[in-house]
């Protein structure tokens, strides 16, 4: 299961990306489209270079060969502006590639170079106001044809949602507003990574 930093700093937000990591986390990306070289550099260092293996960066790629971490994010828009020999050099040292899509026909069309990519809004979305699915993914996966990318469902995800959104053909599942904008995010993580991990 994938967590996605808080888009803006928040209270104590270092301690809780640290609880989450001691209760198994496994990839942690940093998401913060407004934070200056400077900033984000300075977010990675406070989360500690030990868990780099873990950190996805969203923003100011050339910082990840220096800090040692492998594996970055492209936005949607990211994607469109680069080509595929890029792509295929971040692969040719390892890197791990993901990215955002919001129709199963742009996910379908997806470079072999990336990993996994999100898919949202799956449900209606926790952390931004009136931002729903327009259309049903449920019916939309059963047109995947790449199978290459593992798809990651985004959008709502909670404990009482991510069973269903892996049983209708999505391979895992990101949470965002159910850690940062509800109450307990620790132990929200923990009922939602118990589901995934009993199915």
């Amino acid at each position: 299961m994938i967590i996605i930093s808080s888009p803006i700093a928040i209270q104590n937000e270092i301690a809780i990306i640290h609880s989450l990591f001691q209760e198994g986390m496994e990839v942690f990306h940093v998401r913060k489209p407004d934070f200056s070289i400077e900033e984000l550099h300075a977010i990675v260092l406070a989360i500690g270079l030990e868990y780099r293996e873990h950190l996805v960066l969203h923003s100011h790629h050339h910082l990840a060969k220096s800090l040692g971490i492998h594996r970055i994010h492209f936005t949607e828009s990211n994607r469109t502006t680069i080509n595929e020999s890029k792509l295929k050099s971040y692969k040719e040292l390892d890197f791990i590639l993901s990215t955002s899509t919001h129709c199963i026909e742009d996910f379908n069309d997806l470079d072999s170079n990336f990993d996994y990519a999100f898919l949202s809004p799956v449900y209606s979305s926790i952390s931004k106001v009136d931002y729903a699915p327009k259309r049903d993914l449920f019916e939309k996966i059963k047109k995947r044809t790449n199978f290459k990318t593992k798809i990651i469902g985004l959008g709502g995800m909670e404990a009482s949602n991510i069973k269903k959104t892996i049983q209708a053909g999505f391979d895992d599942a990101a949470l965002l507003g159910t850690i940062w904008n509800q109450n307990n995010p620790i132990e929200n993580f923990k009922t939602c990574q118990q589901i995934v991990h009993s199915y």
